[in-house]
């Protein structure tokens, strides 16, 4: 099979006729330079929001939007298959997407008369975007001459059944590929997988989470032995901020695993964690480049070892946060106390961003989503009814919306006096810091401001900011 690329292609990445067009042209690229390359697909942009949100009207009792919805779909990706492939040509991806729709209307209507849309019932609804898209692109690669196929990944990713949240198992993964993908790259076609989706070892469909298709990149550049896996979006790889709030944000050339880490929990749209860590402990490269600007600056993730480049690499803003605080004199020296307050989050099913804690144990705060606020609340408030009631704890509480500003830069760890240009540059910009949390790692710095400083913060630190 010799030296094996995988290249995944984000929703804006095949989201137009334009964006399809240019991954064309990227493939052909990339067929002359490889022996084999592999391609992972996004749902087109917007898509499997459409899907959910048919899922969620129909167990409201909705009966026509989905169908509704399913035609609309139909509409967009039959339009792009005429564009791409000629009027009326690509029959069979024609016929495999109009399945996909039906099945999709067929599902919501078991929600309906359900009522209720449970997690697998989610999943199976969710996986329509990707394989409505892998048919799409693999019959506009034919029809430009680049011998492709549609591989439905539920076929080849097998998972645990932790629907929406899906862990593949990568030795039952490696022999379906080397079962279904392997024979396709010998025979040099492309197979075109849809990202996201995995299933069962019994079948039933589940979906990998968060970073999805991303994450279906990392595990074929795994199972398949990949030299390099390339990770296309719409931004010229992983910049130093949102280029939206800080102009002059610039492309870092690489970053580490523990810097991409950081700036994917709090906030940037970049690699989430688990997509990289099979990538780069099988040391294959790991680059993010730009769909629209192929030539242009991308960015390399590499190991953790070796010394850090620069001290503050990156800036980013985690918004719409709220701080919640359980302070109480009572709690000094009181074993068990943050167990059991983190106890009561986990049992909302919340995800904490951030914790502080004064050495006085007089108050524990920390940051979740402001939707969840309010539930957090009222499990904290029953947790500890009887400590307010006796005024051990004297007041469960949370704040208005906030952000977390986060400061991420492997360097910082050997770089002295870092926290302290950080707070002036924010002191001086005027903004004010609502509570710090800082790693052992040294890593980053994380700090809560005000929703509408928040962008303040951003410009104010990256002047910091070092690109090697």
């Amino acid at each position: 099979m010799g030296r094996t690329l995988v290249m995944k292609f984000g929703g804006t990445s095949v989201g137009s006729v334009r964006a399809v067009r240019q991954v064309i042209e990227i493939v052909r690229a990339a067929r002359a330079e490889w022996d084999a390359v592999v391609v992972v697909v996004s749902a087109m942009n917007g898509v499997t929001d459409t899907l959910l949100d048919g899922a969620h009207r129909a167990s409201a009792g909705d009966e026509g939007v989905p169908g509704q919805l399913a035609q609309a779909l139909w509409e967009r990706h039959n339009a792009a298959l005429d564009e791409l492939t000629g009027v009326g040509l690509a029959a069979e991806a024609r016929a495999a997407i109009k399945a996909y729709l039906d099945e999709f209307q067929a599902l919501c209507h078991a929600v309906r008369v359900l009522g209720e849309a449970s997690p697998r019932a989610l999943d199976a609804i969710a996986t329509f975007g990707e394989r409505m898209s892998a048919p799409l692109v693999a019959a506009a690669l034919n029809a430009a001459g680049l011998p492709a196929d549609p591989v439905d990944s539920a076929r080849v990713v097998v998972t645990d059944a932790v629907y929406q949240a899906a862990s593949p198992d990568m030795d039952a993964t490696q022999a379906r590929a080397a079962e279904i993908i392997a024979p396709l790259l010998a025979s040099g076609r492309v197979p075109v997988i849809t990202g996201f989706i995995g299933a069962t070892p019994a079948g039933v469909v589940t979906t990998l989470g968060r970073g999805g298709s991303d994450f279906s990149a990392a595990i074929f550049g795994v199972v398949l032995s990949a030299a390099e896996v390339w990770i296309w979006t719409d931004v010229d790889g992983v910049m130093t901020a949102d280029p939206r709030v800080v102009p002059e944000a610039r492309t870092l050339p690489a970053l580490t695993f523990r810097e991409i880490s950081e700036l994917a929990f709090y906030g940037a749209k970049v690699l989430h964690p688990k997509t990289i860590r099979p990538v780069v402990e099988r040391k294959a490269a790991l680059w993010v480049k730009n769909t629209f600007n192929p030539t242009g600056p991308a960015t390399r993730v590499v190991a953790d070892n070796g010394p850090a480049a620069g001290a503050v690499r990156a800036v980013t803003a985690f918004k719409g946060q709220c701080i919640l605080t359980l302070e109480g004199r009572g709690m000094i020296g009181i074993p068990g106390i943050a167990a059991r307050t983190f106890a009561a989050v986990a049992r909302t099913g919340t995800s904490v961003a951030m914790i502080s804690q004064a050495s006085s144990e007089q108050s524990i705060c920390f940051v979740v989503p402001c939707p969840s606020g309010t539930m957090v609340l009222r499990a904290l408030e029953d947790e500890f009814r009887l400590e307010l009631a006796r005024r051990d704890i004297d007041s469960v509480f949370s704040s208005a919306e906030c952000a977390v500003v986060t400061v991420v830069g492997a360097g910082m760890r050997h770089t002295p006096g870092i926290a302290g240009r950080v707070f002036s540059a924010l002191g001086q910009a005027g903004v004010n810091v609502a509570a710090i949390a800082q790693g052992s790692s040294e890593c980053s710095i994380s700090l809560v401001v005000s929703a509408a400083e928040a962008d303040a913060a951003v410009r104010a630190v990256h002047a910091l900011v070092e690109v090697d």
